[in-house]
């Protein structure tokens, strides 16, 4: 069908893959936890975009760039890098959340929120060449053109998207249930900005494929 094999056996496999945390994971729970269920959801629509975008380069072709040019992923990488590292300063010396409450009403911009999170999935180079790695195994050799690819990205993010979203309404959740004091949502902001660091010494660790 449209070029698509084995597609019930990429279904699960594809939600099983989206279940492992990662910079998109953190982002969206610091996101909700700090800022609270809106600013998680428009992180959640920001990733997923993220997600569909990579998808239609991988479809027409273009990230297969990433595998032949050396020096075009390492700029990828390194601008990623800097962004999630950026992310994580920010949260360290954030001083907006001291009042905790009052920060998932006040100072938020959904449209930043949005794009944040896209860029946050767009400089992940890893990203691109998971695709490049993983669609082509669930696509017949005989079929060509870009639907495949498309099918197969837009399922994988439509999964991704359902999860996310719960990651977004339980965190938000659970923030709202425990009554997160001043000094709680402090170090929760600091420990999720540790981990965009850690997370962007990871991915510059990253080797470009041979």
């Amino acid at each position: 069908m449209f070029g698509i094999i084995n597609y019930e056996i990429f279904l699960p496999t594809g939600i099983l893959i989206n279940l492992i945390p990662g910079a998109d994971t953190m982002y969206i729970v610091g996101r909700s936890v700090s800022q609270g269920r809106k600013a998680g959801v428009y992180s959640v629509f920001g990733i997923i975009s993220g997600s569909l975008i990579h998808t239609l380069l991988v479809a027409f072709g273009l990230s297969i760039i990433l595998t032949k040019s050396i020096v075009i992923f390492n700029i990828i990488k390194i601008v990623g890098v800097m962004y999630l590292v950026y992310l994580g300063i920010r949260m360290l010396l954030d001083k907006s959340n001291l009042n905790f409450s009052a920060s998932k009403t006040n100072n938020l911009n959904p449209r930043k929120i949005y794009i944040q999170g896209m860029l946050t999935s767009l400089t992940n180079p890893k990203v691109s060449l998971f695709f490049l790695s993983f669609l082509p195994q669930f696509i017949d050799t005989k079929s060509s053109g870009p639907m495949p690819f498309i099918i197969l990205g837009i399922t994988f993010s439509f999964t991704g998207l359902m999860w996310c979203l719960f990651i977004a309404y339980f965190s938000s959740f659970i923030t709202m249930k425990i009554n997160v004091n001043q000094r709680i949502g402090t170090y929760l902001n600091k420990i999720t900005g540790i981990i965009f660091i850690g997370l962007g010494l990871k991915l510059l660790a990253t080797k470009a494929p041979q």
